[in-house]
């Protein structure tokens, strides 16, 4: 893993995503190594050219950024923000630099609301400070309750026991939380056993169709190909039907009903 520590000239940027107006990465890449992750598209902007999930670079000047945009924001401080729409907030370098948590308390005093999205039951660690915010929504990335599957497509996340467990502390404070289930693997993410483990503990759910249009294929090929050859055979071509995602959506539909979670979307790229 290269690690650096850089200084950012921004880190309050607009969002292109409807359900929020702000986000903020206060890192760039992600330790994670999720096989199939979008966000690789990023290496076009940042010049890297290491492997996805191989680099990080450590906005040391997170906070301080922050807080001066938030202090030429008078009158203005209204809208939702996105913590980490192109990384992870809580990946584990967080529990060193703690940029998220200091993020947390400046946008505490700057009155927005937030959100956050996340597969580290690290966020936890920030309940004090989530509970303070008069809107805070928090999701839990989960792709697949067999832990193995995590491991192997998900490697340096937390376990999916850990993440459930995290989703429940995080209810039981009074915080809004939901499951995002995406993107979801053909064969391999079970939607009925992830809807028994999350429902009591979500205000909503979430659902996303699998892409291989992110630069994700070659990579997700590999570690099917290695862990679960069985299955490759037809994936692409199922992964690209147009049929099959309307299935899978009217079961993640059927099971929001059948668990009684409201559906807040499916996505389908």
């Amino acid at each position: 893993m290269i690690i650096k520590e850089i200084e950012s000239k921004s880190i309050l940027t607009k969002s292109k995503l409807p359900e929020s107006d702000y986000c903020i990465n206060p890192y760039i890449g992600c330790a994670h190594g999720c096989v199939y992750c979008y966000a690789r598209f990023m290496k076009r902007f940042t010049g890297h050219t290491e492997p996805w999930g191989k680099f990080i670079d450590i906005k040391v000047n997170s906070v301080q950024l922050l807080r001066k945009r938030m202090g030429s924001m008078r009158g203005k401080k209204e809208g939702v923000v996105l913590l980490g729409s192109v990384t992870d907030a809580y990946q584990p370098l967080e529990r060193k630099y703690k940029l998220t948590r200091g993020l947390l308390k400046e946008l505490l005093v700057g009155g927005f609301s937030i959100s956050i999205l996340t597969k580290s039951d690290l966020v936890t660690r920030d309940i004090d400070i989530l509970k303070q915010f008069k809107d805070c929504t928090v999701g839990l990335t989960i792709t697949t309750m067999d832990d193995e599957v995590r491991s192997r497509l998900e490697p340096n996340t937390a376990s999916v026991d850990r993440r459930i467990e995290a989703l429940r502390q995080l209810h039981e404070a009074g915080i809004s939380t939901y499951a995002f289930v995406g993107p979801i693997l053909p064969v391999l993410t079970n939607l009925r056993a992830i809807f028994h483990a999350c429902h009591s503990i979500v205000d909503v759910m979430w659902g996303e169709a699998l892409s291989i249009r992110a630069g994700n294929w070659t990579s997700l090929k590999t570690a099917l190909g290695q862990h679960f050859p069985d299955i490759l055979p037809g994936f692409k071509e199922t992964v690209q039907s147009s049929i099959f995602w309307d299935k899978v959506e009217q079961e993640f539909m059927s099971l929001c009903n059948e668990f009684q979670v409201p559906l807040i979307g499916f996505y389908r790229h």
